[in-house]
C-alpha cells in the first residue's frame, strides 16, 4: 500500500481500507463507512453528535464535540479516519476560547491510543520523497 490519503493536519488519525469490488458499488460502500464510523464513535465516545461539513475539500466532518471534529478521508481506497482539534469560527469565537485549545488537546491525548485501537487497521511508517505513504498491518 502506497499510496496517501489527506487528514487535518494535527489530527489523531487510525488508517484502514475501503475495498470495493464493483465502482459502481462505491457510493454505497463509502455511504455505509460514514454511517459504521458515526455509530461506533458515538458509542465509543458519547460527547460528540452528528454534524456534517468538511475541512477543506477532501476531509469529511462526521460528528463533532465542544473540543473536536471526527471525520473520514478517502484516497484510492485507503481511509484515514481522524479527530482533530475545532478550527471553526463558533469555536475560536466562544466566551472562552482562550482556555478551550489545552481542554481540547488534553482530551484528544487522552483518547488517543484507544480511538487509534477502535479505527484503525494500519499504521503509517512513514512517507517517501515522493509523498507516497507506507504503511504495515496493525498487530493486534
Amino acid at each position: 500500500m502506497g499510496r496517501s490519503v489527506s487528514y487535518p493536519s494535527g489530527a489523531v488519525v487510525a488508517f484502514t481500507v475501503l475495498e470495493v469490488e464493483d465502482d459502481d458499488d462505491w457510493d454505497f460502500e463509502y455511504e455505509w463507512l460514514r454511517e459504521d464510523l458515526r455509530e461506533r464513535a458515538g458509542q465509543a465516545f458519547p460527547s460528540l453528535i452528528a454534524h456534517d461539513g468538511w475541512r477543506g475539500r477532501e476531509d469529511r466532518v462526521l460528528m463533532r464535540n465542544a473540543y473536536a471534529d471526527f471525520g473520514v478521508s478517502v484516497y484510492a481506497g485507503l481511509v484515514a479516519v481522524w479527530i482533530v482539534e475545532r478550527d471553526d469560527g463558533a469555536y475560536w469565537d466562544a466566551d472562552w476560547r482562550t482556555a478551550r485549545s489545552p481542554r481540547a488537546q488534553r482530551w484528544l491525548s487522552q483518547i488517543a491510543s484507544r480511538f487509534e485501537a477502535l479505527f484503525g487497521d494500519y499504521v503509517c511508517l512513514g512517507h517517501m520523497s515522493n509523498g507516497e505513504g507506507v504503511y504495515a498491518k496493525r498487530v493486534a
